[in-house]
């Protein structure tokens, strides 16, 4: 059982509020090209608003281009741009699941999440009873990031990606989970058919569901992840041994800065997706097709070049890479097929 008490956990909680902003695609770093970022750091706390679907959000004009089968990660801290992996993404013993939803919509760019049909892809709730261990605390073990496979077999279109963190450090009344989450604009491209059951956001969670109204300071052995089964996978299976620490994503390669426009050498992708607004590249096609056919116009924030080299952290390489590959600081490393970066 955890040594501390919920009192401390009520003095913690007003200075660890976090969100989900930026996202990386097969490795690559869109920043916060195509997220509605969230007006503030502040949870949701009534499991009946409108803003349970995609927080109190902004708008962005951008869709991030993504193919079936894609590993996609998702990446949350708790100060607006700070990327720095000295500080924990979601503080103040905030613990509880990570979840991973998608609602297929006609146009990513207006769609309204609240009227949204959402379908769960990914979890992690209590992957360790020995001690208890949460998907938040593997979440600040990765620098806020947490990775999952876009399903291979589901059908192209523009979805919203929706990415949600429950907070239960103060969760044993009604309203006291706190629900921290945003949502991700993408077009899907592949060759699948598959349409997931869905459920709605608002109306997927009750105040009183197990897995919300809970006090986490006992010993738990269980836990009833909110919400419906996920598509094509399952949550781990809650181990009697003691969770690793150790991160799994390479936190060395941690970037400072957030690019701000959507990469326009991503993963499998030979130029920019098309964007109702479309502000930053000049594609043509359609908005669902989740691939352009003209060509890129536009370099990536995540990959400025100066004098035909590549700064610190850029990118140097991949299947598709047209850029410059000789690196103003450190080497080229390869960190899969479709990536290369910049490293010391």
């Amino acid at each position: 059982m955890r040594s501390f008490i919920a009192t401390a956990a009520l003095v913690a909680s007003a200075a660890a509020h976090a969100t989900f902003q930026e996202l990386w695609i097969n490795g690559v770093d869109a920043g916060s090209s195509c997220v509605r970022l969230p007006a503030s750091n502040s949870p949701v706390t009534d499991v009946t608003s409108n803003n349970l679907a995609c927080n109190i959000a902004g708008t962005s004009p951008n869709i991030c281009p993504v193919q079936a089968g894609d590993v996609v990660t998702v990446e949350m801290h708790q100060q607006p741009g700070d990327r720095s992996c000295a500080n924990e993404a979601i503080g103040g013993d905030h613990y509880g699941p990570v979840q991973i939803y998608m609602a297929a919509v006609d146009n990513a760019v207006t769609a309204d999440g609240a009227s949204a049909n959402w379908f769960k892809i990914s979890e992690m709730g209590l992957p360790s009873d020995n001690p208890d261990y949460w998907g938040t605390e593997v979440l600040n073990d990765n620098c806020g990031h947490y990775s999952f496979t876009i399903p291979p077999d589901l059908a192209p279109g523009n979805y919203l990606l929706r990415a949600e963190v429950i907070a239960l450090h103060v969760a044993s009344s009604v309203g006291g989970a706190q629900f921290y989450m945003s949502c991700y604009q993408i077009s899907v491209s592949g060759s699948g058919s598959a349409k997931p059951p869905t459920v709605k956001i608002p109306g997927a969670y009750k105040a009183t569901d197990p897995g919300i109204l809970i006090n986490i300071y006992t010993t738990l052995t269980t836990y009833a992840i909110p919400g419906p089964s996920p598509y094509g996978t399952a949550a781990p299976a809650i181990a009697n041994t003691p969770w690793p620490t150790t991160a799994t994503w390479n936190t060395a390669l941690q970037p400072k800065t957030v690019p701000t426009v959507v990469p326009t050498n991503l993963p499998g992708a030979s130029s920019p997706v098309t964007t109702p607004t479309g502000p930053t590249t000049t594609p043509t096609g359609s908005p669902t097709s989740g691939r352009s056919t003209s060509t890129p116009t536009t370099t990536p924030s995540s990959t400025p070049t100066t004098g035909g080299t590549v700064p610190l952290y850029g990118q140097c390489g991949g299947t598709g890479y047209t850029g410059p590959t000789v690196c103003a600081q450190g080497i080229c490393h390869v960190l899969n097929p479709y990536y290369s970066q910049c490293t010391n």
